[in-house]
């Protein structure tokens, strides 16, 4: 059970309501993570932009997965694991790429691998990348851009696993056939 309110609609500050709103007309729904975060204005706002940064950056739909779902492991988020292996599958994305992800397993692609790897040592040394991992990012085809649309990624998976661990969001309905621990 949450130890954070899970607003509704008409629960929600009322600085929170039209976000809430926007969020329920993107989603269908007001997913619990939304409904967490709306009691925080400012964080619930800076969750939607930072999101839809994300997904209009230069990472396809495989890379953007790449990247949520090895933030969201590392960080053991509950939540977050099964919403985006939904989202996955929403998105076309290879149930055997999002498999691979949630088990710790072998990337689908050399590709895929070097951006786990990249995504991964990126959260465990702060961002402090040795030359070497740099140079096998750059060599596999990826840009600067697409290194610092990592650190893009891991700000919106930062606010959204943190409040999850704060608040043990509980997952939502359609989501729950992908639990994950």
């Amino acid at each position: 059970m949450s130890k954070f309110p899970i607003h509704t609609l008409e629960t929600a500050p009322e600085k929170s309501k039209t976000l809430v709103e926007q969020s329920i007309k993107n989603n269908g729904m007001l997913p619990n993570l939304h409904a967490v975060m709306a009691e925080a204005p400012g964080l619930l706002e800076g969750y939607q932009v930072l999101h839809k940064l994300f997904t209009e950056s230069s990472f396809n739909a495989e890379e953007l997965t790449v990247v949520w779902q090895t933030i969201n492991v590392e960080h053991q988020c509950g939540y977050c694991v099964p919403a985006h292996t939904g989202i996955a599958h929403m998105m076309n994305v290879d149930p055997a790429l999002t498999q691979a992800l949630r088990n710790g397993a072998a990337m689908t692609s050399e590709k895929l691998q070097v951006l786990h790897d990249t995504t991964l040592a990126m959260i465990r040394s702060r961002g402090n990348l040795a030359e070497e991992e740099m140079n096998k990012f750059f060599a596999a085809g990826f840009t600067q851009r697409q290194m610092l649309d990592i650190v893009l990624g891991m700000a919106q998976k930062v606010m959204s696993n943190y409040t999850n661990h704060l608040a043990q969001t509980p997952v939502d309905s359609v989501f729950e056939k992908f639990a994950w621990q």
